[in-house]
């Protein structure tokens, strides 16, 4: 089934413009437990129904952003840019959106 996202810098285009980064997994505060640890990179919650998402624009600016998505019928419900969700402290210092094409932010596997 394809559908369409909407790329807070360049609007909207085809899915397969994008490329799916996992849904958001908050990282631990702490240093985290192996278990702890092994659960941030492994496991997911899978939800049928509404979560919030990476995407990466890859055919296009290159940036990372948010997407709320209903995982039954892929309606996309928002977009936001990472820094308008985390604010500025989203990326490390010196640090840009485009910068982290390399990895998935949050932990996810391309």
């Amino acid at each position: 089934m394809s559908y369409v996202l909407t790329c807070p810098n360049c609007g909207v285009r085809e899915v397969t413009d994008f490329a799916f980064g996992g849904e958001q997994n908050p990282r631990p505060k702490q240093a985290p437990s192996l278990r702890d640890l092994g659960r941030y990179n492994y496991f997911r919650r899978n939800v049928a129904g509404t979560q919030q998402e990476w995407w990466l624009h890859r055919s296009g600016c290159g940036e990372w952003f948010i997407a709320e998505r209903d995982t039954r019928t892929n309606e996309v419900r928002w977009t936001a840019r990472v820094e308008d969700v985390y604010g500025k402290r989203a990326w490390p210092p010196g640090a840009t959106a485009g910068d982290a094409t390399g990895g998935v932010p949050g932990g996810g596997a391309a």
